[in-house]
């Protein structure tokens, strides 16, 4: 009979245990989750985003750091990418080809940018002047052809195209291109 009593109270007292075990474990994970995002996540800011060059020339390298060979160089600032993943200071990008490699942190900035990405093949998009398809045309643009991108609403994106004329001057024209025409900002991302 003792013997009985000691295995009920042992066996009430493990689930008891066990239960409030389980509980303060799921609450230190609770805790802990924000500082392992921050360590998988350094900047707190969302995977993947697209960014654009700072400066000229960039070194973009096989790996996080100086002592990794350098995969290839930007001549020019302003080029757009996308930040796929993050190691301390360092981002690895993609760029409109698809190629990935590492540069430093303070190479980047978080001006967008993007390019022409016609849904026809060897297709051109239509600048708009306004946010419709039966607005007014201001350029035409061939594929891959650079933008500055001021805002989205989703459907819609407000963009700057530069481009130089026959004489080498340089010419503006501000307007508005489908969003998913564009490589350098997601669907249905809203920004301004």
């Amino acid at each position: 009979m003792f013997d009985e009593t000691l295995r009920r109270l042992s066996g009430s007292l493990f689930r008891a245990l066990s239960a409030r075990f389980a509980w303060m474990l799921l609450a230190f994970g609770l805790l802990l989750a924000p500082a392992f995002a921050q360590a998988a996540n350094p900047s707190g800011l969302p995977l993947p985003r697209f960014a654009t060059t700072r400066s000229e020339p960039i070194n973009v390298r096989v790996g996080p750091g100086t002592k990794y060979e350098v995969a290839w160089t930007y001549l020019k600032s302003g080029i757009p990418v996308e930040i796929v993943q993050e190691f301390d200071t360092w981002r690895k990008i993609r760029d409109v080809d698809g190629t990935e490699g590492w540069v430093h942190q303070n190479l980047l900035s978080g001006t967008r940018a993007g390019y022409a990405a016609p849904l026809v093949a060897n297709g051109e998009l239509a600048l708009r002047s306004n946010q419709s398809d039966e607005a007014g045309i201001r350029a035409r643009l061939g594929a891959g052809f650079k933008v500055i991108i001021k805002q989205c609403d989703g459907t819609w994106c407000e963009v700057t195209a530069i481009g130089q004329d026959a004489n080498q001057r340089s010419t503006s024209y501000s307007g508005y291109l489908h969003q998913e025409e564009l490589w350098g900002v997601y669907p249905d991302e809203v920004f301004d």
